[in-house]
């Protein structure tokens, strides 16, 4: 089963974050095998991280929400909230199959929360763009709750436009980059 955890980072907490890194990094390499995409997000400024994206594959919900909240910088109150919801990979791929490799250009998450009539289910036709890409789904996978697309992109306008505008409650768009041990 995969899963989209976003841990927001709370205001003022990079020192804590950076006291954590190689804590943050010992948890985070248990699961190498288990990584479909991950990396931070950025503040306005496109340099001050706002949060964490992992997309990750794990045998079920329980194992995902200890994934999130034992991970060490939620444990230490690094992030101020985290969402954790069921994933589908539509692509099929991880992000280190992206044909865009892992550097270059712009790269965004595209977080679409909705209700109601799914929307967005078939991968739209800008695939070369999209390094991940699928629906968030309900524990049981029986209801469509949003959908999310890691995004090689110009702008965060051109990133935005992935997903299809009225069909969700809001539609967030940040600065993201592929993540990993450096």
């Amino acid at each position: 089963m995969e899963f989209f955890c976003y841990h927001r980072d709370r205001a003022d907490s990079m020192a804590l974050r950076q006291e954590l890194i190689e804590e943050h990094w010992s948890f985070m390499d248990q699961y190498d095998r288990n990584m479909i995409a991950r990396g931070p997000t950025f503040g306005e400024d496109g340099e001050t991280p706002s949060g964490s994206v992992h997309i990750v594959d794990l045998p079920n919900p329980a194992a995902a929400r200890s994934f999130a909240f034992d991970e060490p910088n939620y444990q230490a109150g690094v992030y101020r909230d985290v969402l954790v919801r069921r994933w589908q990979n539509t692509l099929g791929r991880t992000m280190w199959d992206f044909p865009g490799g892992p550097t270059g250009g712009n790269r965004y998450l595209v977080l679409g929360l909705g209700a109601g009539e799914a929307a967005d289910l078939p991968v739209p036709p800008c695939k070369d763009m999209l390094v991940a890409y699928g629906p968030l789904l309900s524990d049981d996978a029986t209801t469509w709750l949003g959908t999310v697309a890691l995004v090689q992109a110009p702008d965060a306008p051109t990133a935005r436009a992935v997903l299809t505008p009225g069909r969700y409650a809001d539609i967030e768009v940040h600065e993201w980059t592929f993540g990993g041990r450096r």
